[in-house]
């Protein structure tokens, strides 16, 4: 039995308006996860930009309000940057000894913000110092972020 052209000419167009239907769909889905991350690196780079204001006036006023809320804004921040870290970087997040990069900066992080509680409540530490933590916190963040 010989097959007629008019059958296969109708399944070759079934089999390219499948293809097209899933390319679309993948094109969709690529611009909601581009406009996710856009959303996401906005969100972060206005947290940073909070926390360097926070940080400029810790560097002033020299107060507990000021570090309170300073350390509030890094928590935030961290909490953000791991959240998105681990839903979009997954797969660079890990080193080659199977140690997560952003958990050792998330510790690297509490323990400078240890340390800045530190002299915040030793009074002889001069303002440098205290800018110097909160500069080491601000490079750490922006290595998390980047």
């Amino acid at each position: 039995m010989k097959i007629s052209q008019d059958i296969r000419s109708t399944l070759d167009k079934r089999g390219v308006e499948q293809k097209v239907a899933q390319t679309s769909s993948k094109g969709f889905q690529d611009l909601i996860v581009k406009q996710g991350n856009k959303l996401q690196n906005d969100q972060l780079t206005k947290l940073l930009a909070n926390i360097d204001d926070a940080g400029r006036r810790l560097g002033k006023s020299r107060n507990f309000s000021d570090l309170s809320k300073y350390k509030l804004l890094v928590k935030k921040f961290i909490h953000e940057a791991v959240e998105y870290g681990m839903n979009m970087k997954q797969s660079r997040s890990w080193d080659y000894n199977g140690n997560s990069r952003s958990l050792k900066i998330i510790e690297q992080v509490d323990e400078l913000l240890i340390n800045l509680t530190d002299e915040m409540m030793n009074k002889e530490s001069s303002s440098i110092d205290i800018l110097a933590k909160i500069g080491e916190v601000k490079g750490l963040l922006v290595n998390l972020y980047t």
